[in-house]
């Protein structure tokens, strides 16, 4: 069971958030932090399906070769890649290159593109501000009522790899739920934005 650890800092993070230079940065910048916008909530959702199996900190040092890559990750220039973008994304060093992970991301551009009202308004009818507070790392979930029945109302409109464990994970990570630990610096710093 981890508790919120202080850092040489002397603040209070989730203990994930000191493993890395990069988690420190995330953990303290972005990470819970509301994602309000249909493009960065599509390059959430694409970088958490292409964490899946790997190490969150392997995705964050290639973030900038993603972004290059996926044309911002501006969902209307990623839904027109044909396969000769895939192809030259399965040949970029600066990205994981997984086929079906590749695949997946072109098809959720073009599910969001088709999504009624927008991606944004659609993931954030799953949001759960009321969700308790974790005191440890043991009371975080992997997965949730709430991001089972995303991943499944994603998967209805034509989306891949978002399971529920990717689709918590994009809760986390963009605002939905706070699961920043009690005590630490960033518990509730988002609330009302």
């Amino acid at each position: 069971m981890s508790i919120a650890v202080a850092g040489l800092d002397g603040l209070a993070r989730c203990p994930w958030g000191l493993s890395a230079p990069d988690y420190i940065a995330y953990h303290d910048t972005e990470w819970g932090r509301p994602v309000r916008d249909d493009q960065g909530l599509y390059e959430r959702l694409c970088l958490e399906a292409f964490q899946s199996g790997l190490s969150w900190l392997t995705i964050l040092r290639k973030r900038e070769g993603f972004r290059a890559a996926f044309a911002g990750f501006d969902p209307v220039r990623v839904a027109a890649f044909g396969p000769d973008d895939e192809a030259r994304l399965m040949a970029d060093a600066g990205i994981v290159r997984n086929r079906a992970k590749i695949s997946a991301a072109v098809a959720n551009a073009r599910a969001a593109l088709e999504v009624p009202g927008g991606l944004a308004a659609f993931v954030w009818r799953y949001a759960d501000p009321d969700a308790p507070a974790p005191e440890s790392t043991a009371d975080v979930p992997a997965t949730t009522p709430a991001s089972t029945a995303l991943a499944k109302d994603l998967k209805r409109h034509g989306f891949r790899f978002v399971g529920p464990t990717t689709a918590y994970a994009l809760m986390q990570a963009c605002g939905l739920v706070d699961d920043h630990l009690t005590g630490c610096h960033r518990r509730g710093a988002y609330a009302g934005l």
